[in-house]
């Protein structure tokens, strides 16, 4: 068995409307900031509206994401969540399979 090495992945993605309006709705819930919060343990975060795909591990994108979220993901700020497969599968999203989203602590 060998590896095979990545050197470029396209990790653009377009979310029809619909599913959009639900996985934005499902990611801004009370109920599921609260549970953000609580397992932060802070007082308040604010979903950015910042969504991507994660990507494999290559030289180009070390973090396993679109270089230009690494700061998000060095900022004491913020924080990336994977979406709960269950809000995947409620907004009928189903390419891509992952998506992270970016939330700002207050």
């Amino acid at each position: 068995m060998t590896l095979k090495i990545v050197e470029n992945f396209d990790g653009s993605f377009t979310l029809e409307p619909q599913a959009k309006y639900t996985l934005f709705k499902l990611l801004t819930s009370e109920a599921f900031l609260n549970q953000i919060c609580q397992n932060l343990q802070c007082e308040k975060v604010e979903f950015t509206e910042l969504l991507f795909q994660p990507v494999p591990y290559s030289t180009a994108t070390p973090k396993g994401m679109p270089a230009e979220f690494e700061k998000y993901q060095e900022s004491d700020e913020y924080v990336i969540i994977n979406v709960p497969a269950n809000f995947m599968f409620t907004a009928k999203i189903f390419q891509p399979s992952r998506l992270c989203a970016i939330y700002r602590k207050s």
